[in-house]
């Protein structure tokens, strides 16, 4: 997984941090893009007053598992399919939300997928 965000998000995500350095992730980049996420969601354990679900550890958790939260009947299909978020699974949603799951409600502009470091 590269989305060239270097580890600032990775860490809130729960991604490994030592993968995102090796990724040739820019840290100052990636928190810079990463607000574009808190405009949704929180990544802050507990938070859950955002319009979209908690982040906080997300990589490995259930796929529209979180209480209290009205996930859309899209993802909810897709939940029993996949089960839990990999680092891969979140780079293609995050990448194309719509292609991998048709009819989501998330409605975030798209990651472009990085291929190779900065140079």
């Amino acid at each position: 997984m590269n989305w060239g965000l270097g580890p600032l998000p990775a860490l809130l995500l729960g991604i490994s941090a030592a993968g995102a350095w090796a990724d040739g992730g820019d840290p100052v980049r990636g928190e810079r893009v990463f607000q574009y996420c808190y405009s949704c969601h929180s990544v802050q354990p507990g938070e859950t007053n955002l319009q979209g679900p908690n982040l906080h550890g997300i990589v490995g958790g259930r796929i529209a598992s979180q209480e209290g939260f009205s996930y859309s009947p899209a993802l909810r299909a897709f939940a029993p399919r996949e089960e839990r978020w990999s680092e891969d699974l979140l780079d293609l949603y995050l990448t194309a939300p719509y292609k991998l799951v048709p009819k989501t409600s998330m409605a975030f502009p798209v990651l472009r997928r990085r291929m190779s470091a900065p140079t």
